[in-house]
């Protein structure tokens, strides 16, 4: 059975015996936050201003071509990433019991979520996005 965890910063302070664990704690807290503006702002631009049946890739190589639209999906794909991953990483600790099989899946845990930043990142720094040509008219 999964222990309770702390709903105050007290709280917190007095259950987690280390200061990285209050940090996790804390980061949980402002991270849901700040994601739940960053995505309703990502669901706002793609989906409200432009209407989402015209979506194609000369729209997204135009979106992602710009320097702000890259850093604020950065920040959106690492608080996803670090804030579900770290969600993660509480159920295994409260419902795997063996020591050895709670390590290896968090070390899964810690490489899925370490590839899959490096992906997201690269994808979207390293990819010059060019608006598509269209064939001149002979």
């Amino acid at each position: 059975m999964a222990l309770a965890r702390p709903k105050t910063l007290q709280q917190a302070k007095a259950t987690y015996s280390t200061n990285s664990e209050l940090a996790w704690w804390v980061f949980m807290r402002v991270s849901g936050l700040a994601l739940i503006f960053l995505t309703f702002g990502h669901l706002f631009m793609t989906n409200i201003l432009v209407d989402a049946g015209k979506i194609d890739y000369a729209f997204i190589s135009q979106r992602l071509s710009t320097t702000w639209v890259r850093i604020y999906d950065t920040f959106l794909l690492g608080l996803a990433m670090l804030h579900g991953g770290n969600g993660l990483r509480y159920s295994i600790e409260d419902y795997v019991q063996n020591p050895s099989r709670r390590f290896v899946w968090k070390m899964v845990l810690y490489t899925l979520v370490i590839a899959i930043m490096i992906y997201g990142i690269i994808s979207l720094w390293a990819i010059a996005y060019q608006p598509p040509t269209t064939p001149s008219a002979q």
